[in-house]
């Protein structure tokens, strides 16, 4: 496929609001906000809060030396996560480019009431262990994806499928938020750097951008984007900003 950049969003004036704001990226407002949401990121010791997010300004590849063969891309592991029919195994076979590898078991009526995929959905299968594609950013760089099931009583596999992971896309339902609160809640205290991707269901959401960053209790310094899960450059773009997220926390660990 052909190489792809990440956008290069304007840095924020001098006591203006955070470049990586929803605001300032999207072009709304924060709202009041619903009442339902999370109390606050899980309690962790006191520590300096993280620097805002700001996606980095690279020039793309470099061209090996002529004479030498190029070598390999590097292998870069994401995570798609969330909760029960959010669209993470669509997310996954929207961009693959290989054909991908899911687990997706029918549902059945022993299922009900404990798999619930919302009033809107026409899910008739769910994942049992995991999705996998991959999809090559660029000479150097590759993708691997990896889907977690959404059902709680898989939670047991989250650990092993994040052992090595970079980053993660947390697919969110904006009907339905109280699903994904668990996944935000394993990648704050794994440490492991997420973006929020909020899948427009039908080409619109319950709710704006600005509220549900303000439900989920997350920081300026975690992205949240809309995306389509069933969009090839939709998902693109979300899984470019995961990959910006990833670089910009490696690079400030490796100058510390």
């Amino acid at each position: 496929m052909d190489s792809v950049r990440s956008p290069e969003w304007p840095a924020a004036p001098l006591g203006g609001v955070a470049a990586n704001s929803a605001a300032a990226r999207y072009g709304m407002s924060p709202g009041t906000g619903p009442i339902v949401g999370r109390a606050g990121p899980p309690p962790t010791a006191p520590q300096a809060a993280p620097p805002p997010y700001r996606p980095s300004s690279g020039t793309g590849s470099v061209s090996p030396p002529a004479g030498k063969p190029a070598a390999p891309p590097i292998p870069v592991k994401i995570l798609v996560a969330g909760g029960f029919g959010v669209g993470k195994t669509t997310t996954v076979g929207a961009i693959s480019e290989i054909a991908p590898l899911t687990t997706e078991a029918e549902m059945t009526t022993a299922g009900i009431g404990v798999d619930d995929p919302g009033a809107r959905s026409t899910k008739t299968t769910t994942t049992v262990a995991m999705d996998f594609g991959c999809v090559t950013i660029d000479r150097s760089l590759k993708l691997y994806l990896f889907g977690t099931p959404g059902q709680t009583r898989f939670g047991f596999m989250w650990d092993d499928l994040a052992r090595g992971a970079l980053g993660a896309l947390v697919v969110v339902d904006s009907a339905r938020l109280d699903d994904c609160f668990p996944a935000i809640d394993f990648f704050e205290r794994a440490g492991l750097p997420f973006v929020v991707g909020v899948n427009a269901f039908d080409g619109r959401l319950a709710l704006e951008l600005g509220e549900i960053r303000w439900a989920l209790a997350i920081g300026d310094h975690v992205p949240l984007v809309q995306f389509d899960a069933r969009d090839r450059l939709s998902v693109r773009d979300a899984l470019l900003v995961v990959l910006d997220r990833a670089l910009d926390r490696a690079t400030r660990d490796r100058r510390a």
